[in-house]
């Protein structure tokens, strides 16, 4: 047997010495043989060390104002799909209301670069429109058919020898992520839904990218490291990220279009894997480069602090894994490439719909009924934004005193430590506020860490209650915002 054995490996030995060898004469074919063939177990394709690679892809907003989000979505299929991933592994999540917007002068076409090509076609409508949704997103990663309603249908059916890449994109707050239909998603529960895939054994490994303001707090005190899942997001959890390839920026994007094409962590993340070879690149390069990138090159006035969360053995694994692998980029090394691209241009991602909003009423005839109607939608945009700023600070003044209230709803919890201690609570602050004092909309995400610190201090449904209604209940008038098109947090 031994004989056998040391027979066999010599055979493997000359068999490789031949082959790099001839490796001059017939380049690149070879390699790609010796590595489709001579490879350790743990890296075979299709067997225990890899699996099947599952994917799920979100674009939690809608509007054209919101464009980036989608075309940072449909920009991911695009790269999962010529890494070899199966379009039935793959699930997205998208409104659908972008390509063929009226805002848009391409029909049926998204970029997500200003010289980029179209990303939108082919990619799946797995579940658009009001199918966009928490319970929808919740019943895939969890393999429940029976519990999605609408859409394909499709789940991710993953087994434990199986790796997920999850992908989220659009804007965000303290503990919370944003959907087009109401609720959104909250921290509480997306870890709950990970933990039962954990322990249904659903996956051997779990990647997740999340680009949103103040992402860093969904994980923050919440994720641990034993549930085989390594995370990144685009921002710390008390920081937004942020907007880029915006009308007058650098580069811009065709003229024609007056919105943003992508979001900085994100594009930074896919541009990366892009032009390098993923089946060389591990996690742990991806995330410096990203890091370096999305702080906009350590000048974090214009960027934000790329976080990481869970468990951080994972980062030493390649990229294709997760991403899979393109055969165009197998030549590609880090020397064949530019040290570094130049300083981005960007928006902060809640300014990013004002920004549309202006170029519309900049390029508007003057005089018109259309300019007339742009700039009123602006100024209710504005008024509403002033309304929900004074309104919350009014609420804990009233709750804490005069000299007090600012400071205790802006406190930030220690590093490690989850935003709130009870979800329960926060959930119906937001409720009682919102049902005294309008919708929240996406620019009032940033005021969830408020109504946690009111939670965090004991404060009372009932009197949070009768704190909105002496604030907002005869000062709030429904006419300062279509509420109906408008979504907050209460569903």
């Amino acid at each position: 047997m031994a004989t056998s054995g040391l027979r066999r490996s010599l055979f493997y030995f000359l068999l490789l010495s031949l082959l790099l060898f001839r490796q001059r004469s017939f380049g690149v074919r070879v390699n790609e043989w010796v590595d489709s063939v001579i490879r350790m177990p743990s890296q075979k394709e299709g067997g225990e060390g890899v699996g099947t690679r599952w994917a799920v892809l979100v674009a939690g907003s809608s509007g054209f104002g919101n464009y980036r989000h989608q075309a940072d979505v449909c920009h991911a299929y695009q790269l999962l799909l010529k890494g070899g991933l199966k379009e039935e592994n793959i699930v997205v999540f998208m409104h659908d209301d972008i390509a063929y917007n009226e805002f848009n002068p391409k029909k049926g076409i998204i970029i997500n670069h200003p010289q980029g090509e179209d990303v939108y076609a082919g990619v799946p409508k797995d579940y658009t429109g009001k199918q966009v949704h928490t319970k929808n997103l919740y019943a895939v990663l969890l393999g429940n058919n029976s519990a999605v309603t609408g859409g394909s249908g499709k789940v991710i059916n993953s087994k434990a020898e199986d790796r997920i890449f999850i992908y989220y994109s659009d804007h965000g707050g303290p503990g919370v992520l944003g959907m087009p239909n109401m609720p959104f998603l909250y921290a509480n529960d997306l870890m709950e839904v990970l933990m039962k895939k954990h322990k249904s054994k659903g996956y051997k490994e779990m990647v997740i990218y999340v680009e949103a303001c103040e992402s860093g707090s969904i994980f923050e005190g919440l994720m641990t490291e034993d549930l085989n899942i390594y995370v990144t997001t685009a921002s710390n959890a008390q920081e937004s990220s942020w907007g880029t390839y915006c009308p007058g920026m650098d580069p811009p994007p065709p003229p024609e279009l007056m919105t943003c094409l992508g979001d900085l962590y994100s594009v930074a993340w896919m541009e990366d894997s892009e032009t390098h070879n993923l089946k060389e690149e591990t996690i742990q390069k991806q995330y410096v480069r990203v890091k370096s990138r999305t702080s906009n090159y350590n000048t974090y006035t214009a960027g934000s602090h790329v976080m990481e969360y869970g468990d951080k053995s994972i980062k030493s694994e390649r990229l294709y894994l997760y991403q899979g692998f393109d055969p165009a980029n197998a030549n590609l090394s880090d020397n064949s490439l530019p040290l570094q691209p130049n300083r981005m241009d960007v928006v902060n991602q809640r300014d990013a719909d004002l920004l549309f909003l202006w170029q519309r009423y900049e390029r508007s005839t003057e005089g018109s009924e259309e300019k007339v109607a742009i700039r009123n939608e602006m100024t209710e945009k504005m008024a509403h934004r002033e309304h929900l700023d004074k309104s919350v600070d009014l609420i804990g003044r009233l709750l804490f005193g005069w000299d007090k209230g600012s400071n205790v709803l802006g406190a930030k919890r220690p590093s490690g430590k989850a935003l709130v201690d009870d979800w329960s609570c926060l959930k119906s602050m937001v409720r009682a506020f919102e049902e005294k004092c309008g919708p929240l909309t996406q620019y009032g995400m940033k005021h969830m860490r408020a109504f946690a610190n009111i939670c965090n201090e004991g404060i009372s449904l009932e009197v949070m209650s009768k704190a909105c209604e002496e604030v907002c209940g005869r000062t709030y008038k429904h006419g300062i915002l279509n509420v109906a098109s408008h979504h907050g947090f209460s569903g």
